[in-house]
């Protein structure tokens, strides 16, 4: 997904949604409240979900018997000779966890779709170099292979850039160690990472392509690429011979660009089908029009048909009026076209997930989209409303539509201080501090995510208030400065440059910088994070830095208990109040709550509402963390860092 002109922002005031909590790993959440997939009761999670009806198995019989081609003569799809549209809903597995990828796809068919649509980010699979990871909540094979079962069609997209609003439009980070890369480009050593990611992904996806035997009928070549500034038609062949290589000559590749005549000029390649994508705001003539200036024979395709729109930090919840999106969808249909409902349902930004854009705007951990299916998975009225639109012309599954899931209330959770960055700084950079003359970015110290501690001392006497002064974009991309442990404020990329601070010379100057997700869509994906300028303290140039990697993650899974244990249940109350003129230094806190026996179907999922709070980062801490015993089905702690200024 791409964010361009033709897209205007729809936005109006209202609730925003809660976002979806994480299963595992730290998350920024919001001012707002906030779901929660509850830590620790993943064996128990079995208990939440209706039972399932699965469709007959699909196995690999009579693969060579299945075919899925283009009719160019007729201008539409053939299916094992037959004539065929899709109606396509995208769902990200990356921002469902496991255990729903069931329930969704279910009501996805249910909701008259014959196919899904989903992503594959390069960054999700291989966090560093050449450590893949494919099990688990990464187990694109298993989702691909569950939606099969149910008797579902893929359109698979695996890049290797994917926009998305994913963290560097799913690129890894640590392709920026070459810091003359040019992304998405015939750069050699671009291409060098991008044929071994490509030799490791594609193969696994071969045995699932429809002829086959499995559910993928179209793959999808990059991603909006018409979009970006590069125009590199080498780099595409380049791709388009890769995919061949590993995925056979019979496969049905096609690309994605807006519905404007300048993106297709980049963006398409022959031999490569090229679709358009466009909102219910579009004028649907105009836009297939652009499809046929390139394609002048074949299917009509939106690949990306908005039901929504995505969020941004500070601002309200984006809503796009239902009746507006059935319309258009009934217009699109009434063309004869393909096409895939972009989002049917979004899902959440789990971890550090979650991208931005330029002029820098980082989503935020929801990544609800006003979609059909709620960010919790639930039905909306706008699923119901565009189910009955598909109902016009195919045939929509008859039957029981699993419920929205069951939540439940499990009342307020005390929070306990436990530490703040400086008194916990030994266990989150156990390694110690890396020494530098000028700062270095998080690149530089293999830091992908979270946050970064710059330290220094104060050069001269700050007696009256000083300006602490970064270039415009030097923090990347939030920074919390202290002084001898004194809380001055923030610094933050292009918003908020120069801070008056106080101290004296020789005093210990901090600033925890936070990386809030890369830039996804643009020219400027290529985002480091950190320090990436020099600062300056009046006139003089801040040196000698001392700058420490923080893994809360570990932290906070290793030592927690021990923090706690030392505490002795004090609470802070200052936790549940912030006010902007008395900030507080980050720091660790704590709070259980139990799972109450004698009732049904527990445990489920719930909201988390942190009222007065400005950050939270919820991290699942390990069963037996914390004190308390708990009831007898178990306990399950809640453990976030609070950045609070």
């Amino acid at each position: 997904m791409g964010r361009r002109a033709d897209e205007g922002r729809r936005q109006a005031a209202g609730p925003r949604p809660s976002d979806a909590g994480r299963l595992a790993g730290a998350l920024t959440a919001e001012r707002r409240g906030r779901r929660m997939d509850l830590p620790g009761a993943a064996r128990l999670l079995s208990l939440l979900l209706v039972p399932l009806l699965l469709g007959p198995a699909r196995g690999l019989r009579n693969a060579s018997q299945r075919t899925f081609k283009i009719d160019y003569s007729h201008n539409r799809f053939l299916k094992d000779g037959q004539p065929f549209r899709y109606i396509s809903g995208s769902i990200h597995y990356f921002r469902v966890p496991r255990f729903y990828w069931k329930d969704r796809l279910l009501k996805m068919k249910m909701a008259g779709l014959n196919a899904i649509q989903t992503y594959v980010p390069w960054n999700f699979h291989e966090p560093q170099p050449g450590q893949y990871q494919f099990s688990g909540e990464h187990d694109v094979e298993y989702f691909l292979k569950l939606a099969h079962e149910l008797g579902l069609l893929v359109i698979l997209r695996p890049g290797p850039y994917i926009c998305a609003e994913w963290d560097m439009g799913g690129l890894p980070a640590w392709l920026l160690l070459k810091e003359s890369i040019i992304l998405r480009s015939s750069d050699p050593d671009y291409l060098a990472a991008v044929d071994k990611w490509l030799g490791v992904l594609l193969p696994k996806m071969k045995p699932l392509l429809y002829q086959n035997g499995g559910p993928i009928i179209t793959v999808q070549v990059e991603n909006e690429y018409g979009s970006y500034f590069t125009c590199d038609y080498d780099y595409l062949r380049f791709l388009q011979r890769r995919f061949r290589d590993h995925l056979g000559g019979d496969v049905l590749l096609f690309t994605t660009d807006g519905a404007h005549e300048k993106f297709l000029q980049c963006g398409a390649l022959q031999g490569i089908y090229a679709t358009v994508d466009f909102g219910p705001d579009a004028n649907i003539t105009a836009a297939f029009q652009i499809q046929r200036k390139s394609e002048p024979r074949g299917p009509l395709v939106n690949s990306e048909f908005y039901t929504g729109w995505l969020d941004h930090w500070g601002q309200p919840h984006s809503r796009v009026r239902t009746e507006v999106v059935a319309s258009s969808l009934h217009d699109v249909l009434a063309h004869g076209a393909n096409v895939n409902l972009y989002m049917f349902i979004g899902g959440t930004n789990f971890a550090y997930w979650n991208g931005a854009n330029i002029p820098y705007q980082p989503q935020p951990t929801s990544y609800d989209y006003d979609a059909p299916l709620s960010e919790a998975g639930d039905l909306t009225d706008k699923y119901f409303a565009l189910r009955d639109v598909i109902r016009k012309f195919e045939k929509v599954p008859e039957g029981f539509i699993p419920p929205s899931t069951p939540k439940f209330a499990y009342g307020k959770v005390a929070l306990q201080k436990l530490k703040t960055v400086e008194d916990a700084l030994n266990v989150l950079c156990p390694a110690g501090p890396i020494k530098s003359l000028y700062p270095l970015t998080f690149i530089q110290v293999k830091q992908y995510f979270g946050f970064v501690l710059y330290r220094t001392t104060l050069p001269q006497d700050c007696s009256n208030p000083t300006p602490l002064s970064s270039p415009l974009n030097g923090v990347r991309d939030r920074a919390y400065v202290a002084v001898d442990g004194v809380p001055q404020g923030v610094l933050e990329r292009s918003y908020v440059i120069t801070l008056n601070i106080t101290g004296q010379a020789g005093a210990t100057l901090d600033l925890l910088v936070e990386n809030m997700g890369r830039v996804n869509y643009g020219r400027y994906i290529d985002d480091f994070k950190g320090l990436i300028s020099n600062l300056t303290l009046g006139s003089s140039v801040l040196t000698d830095w001392m700058i420490f990697p923080l893994d809360t993650e570990d932290a906070v899974r290793s030592h927690l208990g021990g923090w706690h244990g030392r505490n002795h249940g004090r609470q802070d109350n200052k936790a549940f109040a912030h006010h902007s003129s008395n900030y507080t230094l980050p720091a660790f806190y704590a709070g259980n709550f139990s799972i109450p026996s004698g009732i049904p179907d527990l445990p489920q999922d719930t909201f988390i509402q942190f009222s007065g709070w400005t950050k939270v980062l919820p991290v699942e801490a390990p069963e037996g963390s914390g004190s308390g015993g708990g009831s007898p089905r178990g306990s399950v702690c809640f453990h976030s860092v609070r950045p609070v200024f």
